[in-house]
């Protein structure tokens, strides 16, 4: 079968923008009927606003003229704890950003030092790393379109994508020990090799969801409330979804096929069969359709490094000096007893330099940027998280909208706040 880079979701025919953008007050300031306006405050604490998101909404009416998010409730200050940690000890604080796919984060942040320290892990590594990538993102849209589900008013669509979430979560636990902070990444590897009958459980799990996501499709890709809630809801066009710098499922919705599994790959992924969907309208509903089939496309990867995996090391040699050597070493050999020391006490030592790495997480591009002066500890180190700019684009899209649609617009663009204010 033929490699596919792109394939189209929705249709333009029987489409058009509900709401034109030249509506008043939606980008230029002007407010219709000034002295009727009013003004609302949804959030920080609101079951809509996916987190703590403040939303300062102005309206005439129902009508939504201006719409102003606020963050910064949830910020932790994970970038300045990274600069007073050592890089190993840095990886289960990735996993408090997106943490609906904490998999996903520790080992885009393992790339990002890895090319650093000009480090190539093993094959069976990378394809285990794929693995654990492709099934957090099918966790975090199973969450996703759950919980979009009952913002339209679905609720019976929350009850399936749980069930099958939970199944992943096993699979998590058996493979990390953890449910939901995985910490599994290490730098040059990975915290162990994959259990015994793991992949058989995993294979299983592939078998069973499409049949779910199927049962899904059919309960809302046709329904009336549903469409009359998503269609022509917020949409975003290409120039205005690349001029926010929309990254992820909801650029691709706007009819972008861009991602970085294609565009840049790592950990091996040009060396796997799948498609990019794309959409052709940007709107809520065509957002949706994404993450569905992105779900699917995930299966196709899954289903490729399960049976294909490579034999061999899962971690890079111990003799490098970046990766612990095995408890049993440490406990009847000098050399690895100072090397194993050394790595918990200092970090592995990395040389001065620069990079910039970033992945195709579920919520869009999670990138890291480190500054290393070398030693076991970065001298800076930003991130740039997907979710940000999907809050950003809220003043060009929202207004001309009802109140009643802010639900619908929030939840098709599926951000996080972990992974927006840090």
């Amino acid at each position: 079968m033929g490699r596919t880079q792109e394939i189209t979701i929705g249709d333009t025919a029987m489409r058009a923008n509900k709401f034109p953008s030249s509506f008043p007050g939606s980008m230029d300031g002007e407010v219709p009927n000034a002295d009727t306006r009013m003004f609302l405050n949804m959030g920080p604490s609101h079951p809509a606003t996916h987190g703590v998101l403040r939303l300062h909404l102005e309206l005439d009416g129902d009508l939504i003229t201006r719409c102003t998010p606020i963050i910064g409730y949830l910020h932790r200050g994970d970038e300045k704890l990274a600069e007073n940690l050592t890089y190993n000890q840095f990886v289960p604080y990735t996993d408090r950003l997106d943490y609906l796919a904490p998999l996903a984060n520790n080992i885009a942040y393992a790339l990002a030092v890895e090319k650093l320290a000009h480090i190539e892990t093993p094959p069976r590594c990378q394809a285990i790393r794929v693995i654990c990538c492709e099934l957090a993102r099918i966790s975090s849209h199973l969450l996703g379109v759950g919980v979009y589900g009952m913002d339209t008013g679905a609720w019976t669509i929350f009850m399936y994508t749980f069930t099958e979430r939970e199944k992943l979560y096993t699979l998590f636990e058996e493979l990390t020990g953890a449910r939901f902070t995985t910490n599994y990444a290490r730098i040059g590897g990975l915290a162990a090799d994959i259990p015994g009958g793991w992949l058989e459980r995993v294979l299983a799990f592939c078998d069973t969801l499409p049949r779910t996501l199927d049962e899904i499709d059919a309960l809302l890709a046709r329904n009336k409330i549903f469409l009359d809630r998503t269609k022509d809801i917020a949409p975003i066009s290409k120039e205005l979804a690349i001029a926010y710098a929309l990254t992820g499922a909801n650029l691709r919705a706007s009819g972008v096929p861009a991602d970085l599994r294609k565009d840049r790959p790592y950990c091996g992924y040009e060396n796997y069969d799948f498609d990019i969907p794309i959409g052709t309208v940007g709107d809520c509903y065509d957002r949706y359709l994404i993450r569905m089939e992105e779900m699917r496309q995930s299966l196709r990867i899954i289903r490729q490094a399960s049976t294909h995996i490579p034999d061999g090391p899962w971690h890079i040699p111990v003799e490098t000096k970046f990766f612990l050597p095995s408890k049993e070493r440490v406990q009847t050999h000098m050399e690895e007893l100072i090397q194993n020391f050394v790595l918990t006490t200092t970090g592995p030592q990395m040389p001065a330099g620069e990079v910039y790495f970033e992945a195709e997480n579920p919520k869009g591009a999670l990138a890291f940027y480190i500054h290393s002066k070398g030693g076991g500890i970065p001298w800076r180190l930003r991130i740039r998280g997907g979710s940000f700019p999907s809050l950003s684009i809220l003043p060009a899209i929202a207004p001309g909208h009802y109140i009643t649609d802010i639900t619908s617009i929030l939840g098709s663009l599926d951000f996080v706040m972990g992974e927006c204010d840090r």
